[in-house]
């Protein structure tokens, strides 16, 4: 019986260390990155984004920042040309995935199902064909098809510009990926 209560508070903390080993070693950040364009008539905007997230336990599913870097491109010419580059900067919220199904065997599952992302954007244009100028910001709310890591994003997007100017609303579209961030356990 000593010997046992003796191995009893090492196994615990055995155990305890491993949790602790577990949390450090598994990544609740991940890069993001994709592409990014509005729909529409006329001019839109095209752009690759990279980003940081910051995955969580509970509540959201995750917070990330992401900037975008792309160009105007006029949809309606028979070959396409560009006019002007536009910078962003965005803030989004996504909730967790409602899932519908699984792709894959017993041991490699992907997961599928639909998320919501609510996004603040900023924006800075040079030789900006849009009325809103060359500063305008956006909030988007893109309800997205998720397969793993993956998304396929379809949404409205609102933007806003100075008192003087009139709002627009876009339809968006976005491919989207993350990759997670690995650590390393430390001895």
């Amino acid at each position: 019986m000593v010997v046992v209560g003796a191995f009893t508070p090492v196994s615990a903390r055995t155990l305890s260390a491993q949790a602790t080993q577990t949390a450090r070693d598994s990544s609740f950040r991940a890069i993001s990155f994709g592409y990014f364009a509005t729909l529409g008539a006329n001019w839109q905007i095209e752009a690759v984004e990279i980003g940081y997230v910051f995955r969580r336990a509970r509540g959201l599913a995750a917070i990330s920042l992401a900037g975008r870097v792309g160009a105007f491109i006029d949809q309606t010419n028979y070959l396409s040309s560009s006019r002007g580059m536009v910078f962003a900067g965005t803030v989004s919220a996504r909730t967790r995935m409602l899932k519908i199904g699984e792709l894959g065997d017993e041991e490699h599952v992907t997961p599928m199902g639909f998320d919501l992302t609510i996004e603040a954007a900023g924006y800075v244009a040079n030789g900006s064909p849009f009325w809103q100028g060359s500063r305008w910001g956006a909030v988007s709310v893109l309800p997205s098809l998720r397969i793993g890591p993956g998304a396929l994003t379809l949404g409205p997007t609102l933007f806003l510009a100075g008192q003087h100017q009139k709002t627009a609303m876009r339809g968006v579209l976005a491919l989207r990926g993350e990759a997670a961030l690995s650590r390393r356990g430390r001895d």
